[in-house]
């Protein structure tokens, strides 16, 4: 496996947003997203062996572990460090872009799906595979990054065109207005959370935290 970087923060975004974590960053990304804060990881990395890297996250002895990316589920071996962790009883949480199928993952209470649907800020919104909302159970989660009022309004029309049946979170892009959104979101009376990305108002917009 290609290997970013490895290293121990709080979970920033998303409903478990304040969780201590051990992050697996994986390299190489399928997308191009405009504001993208992880372009580093398009091809940055050293090849490991997946038990050496099960061995290296049983040493760091965290309940959970967040593998992330750039888009760690095209690399075929990442389904397999996620059985052996969900095996050694480890919580488990996959971040993923939303373009790629997800069906192959298992289902399993300590295995938690982050999916982003992209919105036409990014530039990606064309590879959503919608089909990846049938496959969510009820510990997933959605995630919208909205940048201006057209994001705003393509999130709102694929809340009222699609069965989302998890939560729903709409992340301000980093450097806009979240007071904005909020009040967007409460106009609209959606039944989404607004959150914001904590470990870039805790440490900047830096690597490895």
């Amino acid at each position: 496996m290609k290997v970013n970087e490895i290293f121990k923060s709080i979970q920033g975004e998303g409903i478990y947003i304040g969780t201590p974590m051990l992050f697996v960053r994986l390299t190489g990304c399928n997308l191009r997203c405009k504001w993208c804060d992880t372009k580093y990881a398009y091809t940055e990395g050293e090849e490991w062996k997946p038990e050496d890297l099960l061995k290296k996250i049983e040493r760091e002895s965290m309940e959970w572990v967040c593998i992330t990316g750039g888009e760690p589920l095209i690399q075929d071996e990442t389904y397999l460090l996620v059985d052996a962790l969900l095996r050694k009883g480890h919580k488990v949480l996959i971040e993923t872009n939303g373009s790629v199928d997800i069906s192959k993952l298992p289902t399993e209470e300590n295995l938690v799906v982050s999916l982003d649907i992209k919105t036409p800020s990014s530039g990606m919104h064309t590879f959503n595979q919608f089909k990846n909302l049938d496959y969510l159970g009820p510990n997933d989660y959605v995630k919208f990054v909205i940048a201006d009022e057209t994001d705003f309004e393509y999130a709102v029309k694929i809340i009222n065109t699609r069965d989302i049946k998890t939560e729903i979170v709409f992340q301000p892009l980093w450097g806009t207005d979240m007071e904005k959104l909020v009040k967007m979101v409460l106009d609209a009376n959606l039944n989404v959370r607004v959150l914001p990305q904590l470990h870039k108002i805790i440490w900047g917009e830096r690597r490895g935290v």
